[in-house]
């Protein structure tokens, strides 16, 4: 057992959880603050075109990855697992927690050799803090909004991505739950 471990050195573990998100036209409507006795207003569009945002966090660093793509298939998680392996640290291994959509849990899912895929327990969002960045983003950025078209739902998604995980402090505070903190630290 000895000589094994010899062979094989210690790797790093990095834990991540990812999910996926579909933004579009139709938008999320949002509280907004109005006069007592008035009713406030808010535009709501209903479009038919949208993205899907791919996106992970690290809960115990604070390190983020997204990556927009057009669909939420088996063929769009095998390019958004190949774009995320290269922001593993080399040499570390990283678990990726994620629900069990079918094309997390597909046989035909090839993940890269640095990334390790684990499923959370059926239907159980509330156990995956990157679902608190949609949150933030839809609540805070995206939310009584009109957009014409579907480059413009790309830039916005993007801008509210790039605005809500820009501080590593911040995704910690929003994501690291105390389970997560606990287990893993």
């Amino acid at each position: 057992m000895t000589a094994l471990r010899q062979e094989r050195p210690a790797r790093t573990l990095e834990v991540w959880f990812q999910d996926e998100a579909r933004f579009g036209q139709k938008g999320t409507m949002s509280r907004v603050w109005a006069l007592r006795g008035h009713r406030a207003v808010a535009p709501r569009q209903v479009g038919y075109e949208w993205t899907y945002m791919y996106g992970s966090v690290s809960p115990l660093t604070g390190r983020t990855h997204g990556l927009l793509l057009p669909y939420a298939n088996l063929e769009m998680m095998s390019l958004y697992l190949e774009d995320f392996s290269r922001v593993v640290e080399p040499g570390a291994l990283a678990v990726m927690v994620c629900d069990q959509a079918g094309w997390h849990t597909s046989g035909c899912l090839r993940a890269p050799s640095n990334v390790f895929l684990l499923s959370l327990p059926p239907k159980s969002p509330e156990l995956n803090p990157s679902e608190l960045i949609w949150r933030e983003m839809r609540q805070k950025h995206l939310g009584n909004r009109v957009m014409a078209d579907e480059d413009e739902v790309i830039e916005q998604v993007s801008r509210a991505w790039n605005f809500v995980t820009a501080n590593p402090i911040q995704m910690q505070e929003l994501c690291g739950f105390n389970w997560i903190v606990e287990a893993f630290n």
